[in-house]
């Protein structure tokens, strides 16, 4: 694995891992907490090659849709996944859940 790779990955997971349950983040938005913000193309990859479990189904498209074309199994998995904490949809795109992602919020909770 590439040096860059590796940094990016473990980055991304670090970011994805963190984000608390019922909200959401946008590929860019991962890329950006990871530091990274020119490769939100590339953090699904990450997210495929994390060797742990993780909440894959809180990262959504820039537009809160979520990430696989509606009626696919993916979609499906990703939607019970998020209503299950509470986030709502409008047809598909997402209308309710927390938002405020910048990383220390997401890394380090609400500051005092």
């Amino acid at each position: 694995m590439s040096r860059f790779r590796d940094k990016f990955d473990h980055r991304v997971w670090n970011v994805v891992a963190a984000i608390p349950s019922g909200q959401v983040m946008g590929y860019g938005e991962v890329a950006k907490a990871a530091g990274f913000p020119r490769y939100s193309r590339m953090v699904s990859a990450a997210l495929g090659r994390s060797p742990e479990p993780l909440p894959w189904f809180r990262v959504v498209r820039s537009n809160r849709t979520l990430a696989f074309d509606p009626g696919s199994d993916s979609y499906r998995e990703q939607a019970q996944l998020l209503k299950q904490e509470g986030v709502r949809f409008d047809g598909v795109k997402i209308i309710e859940a927390e938002t405020d992602n910048s990383l220390d919020r997401i890394l380090w909770g609400p500051q005092e």
